[in-house]
């Protein structure tokens, strides 16, 4: 079972994550956080690992519904 979405894109990594969050604003979203999985492995690990981005985004509307 798959806990996440995937895309292919002909953008670079930081042009997708700049277009995704650009369109999660579109739907009300704000990114709240931001965790880079490749420096955190590289600091805590001394291992490369690929671009590879978390985004913590909230649509304050529906949590505030949701609480």
């Amino acid at each position: 079972m798959k806990y996440y979405f995937e895309k292919t894109t002909d953008y670079t990594f930081e042009e997708a994550v700049e277009r995704v969050t650009e369109e999660l604003k579109k739907e009300g979203f704000g990114v709240l956080t931001q965790i880079n999985i490749h420096e955190k492995l590289k600091e805590k690990l001394g291992v490369d690992f690929r671009n590879y981005r978390i985004l913590g985004a909230c649509n304050p509307a529906f949590a505030y519904k949701a609480l």
